[in-house]
């Protein structure tokens, strides 16, 4: 029950942002590179890695590695997206 709670707290918490969900709209279409995300989305680098460890931490996102560079892709929970409401 613990493990279950704390789940949805975290992914709660991941996608309970409007940057976040700025950056998963950005990964749905297909999985991107740190720096073509920071371009998509306008972001500081530094904030960008940040809101991209909470939605990993939230199940929201998966890295990998493609030819050498970290790539950010969306999972299936991340696809919520389509679901929530713009505040």
């Amino acid at each position: 029950m613990e493990e279950t709670r704390e789940y949805h707290s975290r992914y709660h918490n991941a996608i309970n942002n409007p940057i976040r969900r700025q950056i998963l709209k950005a990964l749905k279409q297909e999985p991107k590179a740190f720096e073509s995300l920071r371009r998509d989305t306008g972001l500081d680098p530094e904030i960008l890695e940040w809101h991209l460890s909470i939605l990993e931490n939230g199940f929201c996102v998966k890295k990998e590695i493609r030819d050498g560079k970290t790539v950010y892709k969306i999972t299936k929970e991340g696809m919520v997206i389509d679901y929530l409401d713009e505040k």
